[in-house]
């Protein structure tokens, strides 16, 4: 510490940052796991403190300038939490655990009973006959498991409801879904009222069920095959664990990853958090519940009368009161169910600002860092989880701070050009470089400044209202089946493009200033650079507002499977393509396969469940193609028997491993220069994209008239 407050010339300074670079970069190449990696780690925390002693000493403006003194504050304190927030995260991932190993159950064991929960309120009965197929498909003994479909969307509040057509439409929901579930061999259960959101939807699932352990999958979250194999085991080995969580996959992309094309070339966002942070989590039994996905002990639950519902993010406050009580979290790094997420920007947006607001919420109900229970590990654990929905005001202050200079001419930064360059853009290297030695696979360079930058237009406000009344948000159940089917401009995507113009004209009056006022050429370049770089930023998000339509609205999964199509009186031999939770692509042997028409409707025949007897699964044919050997078939399926969402959910859901190889083919990390070189090719041609769909938009607003217009004025 003595040595990096020690002060050096500029000269000084840059040969010491180079000199650190260098060997993070060496180290990184020669050794990347091990002892050396917390060597790397300590080299990048000195540069972060070097960099820290000497803004707090030399950089602030006098108090006695307010007009100066404020907005530096306000940047200063938004570099306080981005060094916390690293630190934290350096804690938590510096040395996760490794992935834990299969632990299943062994014959002669004891199988806990399971009742699995899958609430629902608004999702249709073709999605939740999927889920509940998949959920009824897990490998696990039949009389130790029992399947329950807690609806809150046909309660006796809703069907009884002043507005006739949403009561008759709930009570339509509660007879079909009772129909649906007694068909597939599920439990159906609603309660009188709606109270507490998804909370009060599993406490009624508990009082009225009995098993030791309860699942939670949500609607639109399908399990596979060996869901409970993979996971029930853990808890004959720990009577303290209350919580095994598996990671969430998604089938589809999020609205970023479908708009810029990058779902099957890069992680996903919740890769990062599923494949690195939770097994950082884990290694200090700080694993929490997600919503879905997880088993939990019964025994457990009942210390706390069911799940927390106190805030609207229930899942991470049940679990920081279990752990406060003493009992233990796991996590299993595989994913064993596959799922949906927002498809549009606007129900993105409030996905995150629920999870937003709840984490503040937990964060002034449950204070982390004095929670009564927790160890000193597992109280920064959750205190980083929190306190990282706090990323709006840091990144609105980054993108702001130099136009106060631009355009204001605010000294918010006293230092020369030389000493800013010099210190932050080693602190920045070394930032970039330490982030893509901890998570590279997982997360590339400046997609989370992306990913946070889009949110962080919205979810302001959205972290703001909590402080001023943390009681006043509720649960909202997030849309995710709303398909786009031609491009146009997200209706929360105008912010943006104004954000855009002002940082473009920041680029004019960086050029004017210059031009103008040569004495002050150093921070002018400097601040310049740094306005710049949050145009890119802001160039990339146009398009991501600017959302691309979909020819199909369900995403199709690669799969290799043998199978039968009955084409006339034969069995034609036949490999599955693709498939989907609507429709499959089969690959068929034999000419008899060209005789098919569109329309028509064949059999496929697959290997037969294990406890299910051989059935038949009937197909629409949507499109077909010929080739030497047959033909290939585009097909829809007909399902009219309980059976058949079996087959499908079979056909869709039931193999882990496809899950995993599909994760393990995009991850791979293209270091950071490569990264920021994709980033930057990216974002030029994003921005142009963007402003292509607003002008499209612009144009067709402009072109329609009010209904009353003269015929004159239409031509």
């Amino acid at each position: 510490m003595f040595l990096l407050t020690l002060p050096v010339s500029a000269e000084a300074q840059l040969f010491i940052g180079l000199t650190i670079v260098l060997s993070i970069v060496g180290l990184k190449m020669i050794a990347p796991e091990g002892t050396f990696r917390v060597v790397v780690i300590m080299f990048g925390a000195a540069i972060v403190i070097r960099y820290l002693y000497w803004r707090t000493t030399s950089t602030l403006p006098p108090v006695s300038e307010l007009q100066n003194f404020v907005p530096a504050i306000l940047l200063y304190s938004a570099e306080l939490y981005s060094i916390l927030m690293l630190g934290l995260s350096i804690f938590i991932v510096s040395k996760p655990l490794p992935s834990r190993a299969p632990r299943r159950l062994r014959e002669d064991e004891h199988f806990p009973t399971v009742d699995v929960f899958i609430p629902t309120y608004n999702e249709d009965e073709e999605l939740l006959a999927g889920t509940l197929s998949a959920a009824l498909g897990m490998e696990y003994p039949a009389d130790r498991m029992t399947v329950w479909l807690l609806d809150d969307g046909g309660t006796a509040e809703k069907r009884g409801a002043a507005n006739i057509q949403d009561a008759q439409a709930a009570q339509r929901r509660y007879e079909n879904l009772q129909v649906l579930c007694e068909k597939l061999g599920a439990k159906y259960l609603t309660r009188e009222r709606n109270e507490s959101a998804k909370a009060g939807n599993l406490n009624n699932g508990l009082t009225h069920s009995s098993a030791e352990l309860v699942v939670v999958f949500d609607a639109d979250h399908a399990p596979t095959r060996d869901f409970l194999l993979e996971t029930v085991g853990h808890f004959n080995d720990d009577p303290k664990l209350f919580l095994v969580q598996t990671p969430h996959f998604f089938l589809n992309p999020d609205p970023l990853e479908k708009n810029l094309r990058t779902f099957e070339k890069m992680p996903s966002e919740n890769e990062m958090f599923y494949g690195l942070i939770q097994r950082g989590l884990d290694k200090w039994n700080g694993s929490f519940f997600c919503g879905s996905a997880a088993v939990l002990r019964r025994k457990a639950l009942e210390e706390t009368d069911g799940f927390s519902g106190i805030t609207i993010t229930e899942d991470c406050e049940t679990a920081i009161t279990l752990h406060a009580r003493g009992w233990n979290s796991l996590y299993i790094d595989r994913p064993l169910i596959a799922g949906l997420q927002p498809s549009t920007f606007s129900s993105f947006i409030g996905q995150r600002s629920r999870w937003a607001q709840g984490m503040m919420q937990i964060l002034i109900f449950h204070f982390p860092l004095f929670k009564r229970g927790l160890t000193l590990p597992q109280r920064l654990c959750y205190l980083s989880s929190s306190l990282f929905w706090l990323f709006p005001f840091s990144r609105m202050i980054f993108l702001l701070a130099p136009l106060f200079y631009l355009f204001l001419d605010l000294q918010i930064f006293v230092a020369s050009g030389q000493d800013f360059f010099i210190y932050t853009s080693v602190y920045i290297i070394v930032n970039l470089i330490i982030q893509n030695y901890l998570y590279g696979r997982y997360r590339w360079p400046l997609i989370s400044e992306l990913y946070e930058y889009i949110q962080s237009v919205h979810l302001l406000p959205a972290v703001i209202s909590v402080f001023f009344n943390p009681r006043k948000p509720t649960f909202k159940v997030t849309s995710k089946e709303v398909a786009v089917t031609e491009r146009r401009m997200s209706s929360h995507s105008m912010p943006f493009f104004i954000i855009f113009a002002v940082l473009l004209a920041g680029v004019a009056v960086t050029l004017y200033r210059l031009e103008t006022e040569p004495y002050k050429a150093d921070i002018t370049v400097v601040v310049g650079i740094w306005n710049f770089l949050n145009l890119i930023l802001a160039g990339c998000a146009l398009g991501v507002v600017s959302e691309r339509g979909e020819r199909q609205a369900t995403r199709r999964v690669k799969v290799n499977r043998r199978c039968q199509i009955h084409v006339g009186d034969d069995w034609l031999q036949a490999a599955i393509k693709n498939v989907s939770t609507q429709g499959i692509r089969i690959d068929v042997i034999g000419k008899s396969a060209r005789t098919v028409s569109v329309g028509e409707e064949v059999e496929l025949r697959v290997t037969p469940l294990a406890d299910l007897p051989e059935d038949t699964l009937p197909l629409t044919i949507t499109n077909l193609e010929n080739t030497r050997e047959g033909a290939i078939f585009g097909g829809q399926y007909v399902t009219q028997r309980p059976a058949h969402y079996r087959i499908v959910a079979d056909l869709v859901f039931a193999n882990s491993a496809q899950w995993s190889e599909f994760q393990t083919h995009r991850r791979y990390n293209p270091g950071v220069i490569g990264g920021i070189l994709r980033f930057l090719r990216m974002s030029l041609y994003q921005t142009g994209r963007g402003l292509a769909y607003f002008g499209a938009q612009f144009g067709k607003t402009q072109g329609r008239l009010p209904a009353g217009a003269s015929r004159e004025a239409r031509s």
